[in-house]
C-alpha cells in the first residue's frame, strides 16, 4: 500500500470527507472505534430494506432469507480468523465475550458439583486455590471479569508484569504460570503500548501446565491476519466496531470441545432443545450461547467489513500501519517534552502511539488537536493499572488504520509539536 492507494480507499468512507473546525478531518482514533466503508453501511441498510425478520424462528420467506444471511455472516467471520463455523459465537462486543467465558467457567464448578452436564466440566471448573493469570497491560475488559471469577470461586488472580519498554517480563511469566494456573488471559496487542505479545510463547507456558488460554484480539483482528488455530488459543474475542463494522456486535471464538461443554452464559429463547416446567436442555454451540433476539443486521454488516479487509489484504494493511506507526513514534520522540509509551521507534509494534506531554494534561492536548481537526483518544484508555505502573493518570493516543496517510501522521506531529508552546509550558 501507498498514499495513492489509501487516498482511493478514503473515498469509501464518507465521514472522512468532512472538515472539523475548518480543517480537514484527520481521524486517528480507530483504536477506539473505526469508521465504516459504504459497503458496510449498505449491507445493513439492504438487510432492513429487503430481509428484516427474526432468525431461526419463522418458516416464511423473509425469515428464511434473514436466517441464511445471518449464518452466512457467521461463516464469513469464522473464515476470517481461521475457525470453524460452530466455533464462532455472536456477542454484543468483546467485553461480553470475555464475561461469557469467565461466567461460564464460574458456573462449571456448580454444574460439576451437582452432576449436571458433561463429565468433563470438573476439569474446567475453577475453585479455591486455583490461579488465573493476566498481564499488567490488560484493558479493563480483560481484567475485571477475571477479578470477579476469582472472587466468586476463591481462586487467586496473578499477573505478569511489564518492562519499562512495554514488553512482558517473560522470565517472570514462566514463574507466574504454574501448576495451579487454570486460565491465562492476555491481549494480543496492547491498546496503550502498541506492544505485540508473544502469543506462541505464552500458549506454550499455559499448555505445559494444562491451563486454558483466552486471547483478547481487539487490537489485532482488525489490523493483521489472525489464525486462531495456528495460535492454538482456546478462546479469542474481538469487536466489530474496531474493524469497520457497526457497534453492538462482536465475536467469541472457542474450541468446539469446550463450547459444547461449558454452561451457557445467558438463557432463554431458542438456545434450547427441550424445556419443561422444571428444567431445560441446551443446544450445542454456537446457538447455546445466543439467547434472545440476535444482532442480525449488525452481523451482516460486520461480515461486509471483514470482506473489505480481506479483499484489501490484512498483510498489506499490517505493513502499511506498521509504517505509519513507526513514523508516528519516531516523530514524537523527536519533539522535546514528549514521552512515548511502549516500544521505541524501530521495535515491533502496532500502528498506534500513546504519549505524555510534560506539563500539559492529556485532555488539554486532545482539545488542542481537535481544534485543528485531529481526532485522538485521551484518558486512561480503560487501562488504569497500566498507567499507574508507568506513573501516569492519563495519556493521549493516536491510532492509525488503512484509511490514514503519511500526511495525516505529519499533520498530527506538526500539531503536537505546538502543544507546549501554546500552553506556555
Amino acid at each position: 500500500m501507498d498514499d495513492a492507494e489509501v487516498l482511493r480507499i478514503r473515498n469509501d468512507f464518507p465521514v472522512l470527507a468532512q472538515e472539523i473546525n475548518g480543517s480537514p478531518l484527520v481521524y486517528l482514533d480507530s483504536g477506539a472505534t473505526s469508521q465504516n466503508p459504504l459497503s458496510v453501511l449498505e449491507a445493513e441498510q439492504e438487510f432492513y430494506e429487503q430481509r428484516n425478520a427474526a432468525v431461526h424462528r419463522g418458516a416464511h420467506h423473509l425469515a428464511v432469507e434473514a436466517t441464511d444471511v445471518f449464518e452466512d455472516a457467521r461463516q464469513t467471520l469464522a473464515d476470517f480468523i481461521g475457525a470453524r463455523y460452530e466455533e464462532t459465537v455472536w456477542t454484543s462486543n468483546a467485553t461480553e465475550g470475555l464475561n461469557l467465558v469467565a461466567q461460564s467457567l464460574a458456573t462449571a464448578g456448580l454444574w460439576a458439583e451437582r452432576g449436571r452436564g458433561d463429565a468433563r466440566l470438573s476439569e474446567l471448573a475453577v475453585g479455591p486455590g486455583d490461579e488465573i493469570v493476566v498481564t499488567e497491560m490488560e484493558h479493563h475488559a480483560n481484567l475485571i471479569p477475571w477479578q470477579e471469577l476469582a472472587f466468586r470461586t476463591g481462586a487467586v488472580l496473578r499477573y505478569i508484569p511489564i518492562n519499562d519498554d512495554g514488553s512482558l517480563q517473560m522470565d517472570t511469566a514462566a514463574a507466574v504460570i504454574g501448576p495451579r494456573t487454570r486460565v491465562v488471559a492476555f491481549t494480543h496487542a496492547s491498546n496503550v503500548l502498541g506492544t505485540i505479545n508473544p502469543v506462541i510463547d505464552l500458549v506454550a507456558l499455559a499448555r505445559a501446565v494444562g491451563a486454558l488460554v483466552v486471547l483478547d484480539a481487539c487490537q489485532s483482528a482488525p489490523h493483521m491476519a489472525l489464525d486462531v488455530k495456528a495460535l492454538d488459543v482456546d478462546f479469542a474475542v474481538f469487536s466489530g466496531h474496531k474493524m469497520l463494522g457497526p457497534t453492538g456486535v462482536g465475536v467469541l471464538y472457542g474450541k468446539r470441545e469446550l463450547l459444547d461443554v461449558l454452561p451457557p452464559f445467558l438463557t432463554g429463547g431458542s438456545m434450547i432443545t427441550t424445556v419443561t416446567m422444571e428444567r431445560a436442555e441446551f443446544l450445542a454451540a454456537p446457538q447455546r450461547f445466543e439467547a434472545g433476539t440476535q444482532r442480525v443486521s449488525q452481523a451482516v454488516a460486520l461480515a461486509a467489513g471483514a470482506n473489505y479487509l480481506s479483499e484489501t489484504g490484512l498483510d498489506r494493511i499490517h505493513r502499511w500501519e506498521t509504517k505509519l506507526g513507526q513514523r508516528m513514534v519516531a516523530g514524537l520522540q523527536d519533539i522535546p517534552g514528549i514521552r512515548v509509551l511502549g516500544p521505541a521507534a524501530g521495535s515491533e509494534r502496532i500502528g498506534l502511539a500513546a504519549f505524555d506531554v510534560a506539563g500539559v494534561h492529556a485532555h488539554d492536548v486532545g482539545q488542542f488537536l481537535d481544534s485543528r481537526g485531529i481526532a485522538v483518544r485521551v484518558g486512561h484508555h480503560c487501562a488504569q493499572p497500566l498507567h499507574r505502573r508507568l506513573g501516569l493518570t492519563a495519556t493521549t493516543r493516536a491510532s492509525a488504520y488503512l484509511y490514514n496517510t503519511t500526511s495525516d501522521v505529519d499533520m498530527f506531529l506538526d500539531a503536537v509539536a505546538g502543544v507546549r508552546s501554546y500552553f506556555r509550558v
